[in-house]
């Protein structure tokens, strides 16, 4: 089993400038750029109206093998490495479980679930299950799952390997420090060398979206204003001289 105890965090000004921009203009934006899908499959919104956005730390789970990983390593709570990603934690985290989609066996439970939230943690996302879904809804804690289970990890068929490595999950590669970008459309994997670029593009994206979501009310042109033609970029452009988007 595999614990790397610390992770790079991105500045907090990408996290902050990010807030402002969701999971779907980030992904497509992201698409543009040559990353092909960073929306994980699997893991679906918990509680509706939920965004989070936060560094990733990892936990890799694996096919269980007795000689690995068995019942008995309950007799000693630290051996459960699944219990290392949460001593991690700062303001702001967000775990981020490969459980490679299993269906019957709960990751966390609400006990986990309060310690992570004490921390200050942003939210949790899982290739898989969590338990105790009455006590942890009374949480409010921002989840992406796959779905709920009464069992613990080591009741079925996964074991949990290692913390802070690269990891997949929902289909898409996570490194410890990745920027993570949820809300109701799903969940993004956006990494950090590419924030920058992605805030600068988003932006763009969103102000004139904004001048098209207005004129598409008005009844204009789907062909002409969304995406924008060239042909309307003048009248996009006298539009933002005289609304609050020209002058951010």
């Amino acid at each position: 089993m595999t614990h790397t105890p610390n992770i790079t965090r991105p500045p907090k000004e990408l996290i902050d400038a990010l807030k402002e921009i969701g999971a779907a203009t980030v992904s497509g934006t992201l698409g543009h750029m040559g990353f092909r899908n960073p929306h994980m499959v699997g893991p679906v919104p918990q509680n509706r109206g939920k965004s989070i956005v936060g560094p990733a730390l990892t936990l890799q789970f694996m096919p269980q093998r007795p000689d690995l990983f068995t019942e008995g390593e309950y007799a000693d709570p630290e051996t459960q490495l699944h219990r290392h990603v949460l001593y991690h934690a700062q303001e702001g985290d967000v775990v981020v479980v490969d459980a490679r989609g299993d269906m019957s066996s709960g990751v966390f439970g609400d006990m986990m679930s309060t310690y992570f939230k004490g921390r200050g943690g942003a939210g949790i996302v899982i290739d898989g299950c969590m338990r105790d879904r009455p006590n942890v809804e009374k949480l409010d804690l921002p989840l992406w799952l796959r779905g709920w289970t009464p069992n613990y990890h080591v009741q079925t068929s996964i074991y949990p390997n290692a913390v802070n490595v690269p990891i997949a999950c929902g289909g898409v590669t996570v490194i410890p420090g990745d920027i993570i970008i949820a809300d109701d459309d799903g969940v993004v994997v956006l990494p950090v060398a590419m924030a920058s670029k992605v805030i600068e593009e988003s932006q763009k994206h969103h102000d004139w979206e904004e001048f098209s979501r207005v004129k598409l009310m008005e009844g204009g042109s789907l062909q002409r204003y969304y995406p924008l033609h060239d042909d309307a970029r003048g009248e996009y452009e006298e539009w933002r001289k005289t609304n609050r988007l020209g002058t951010t």
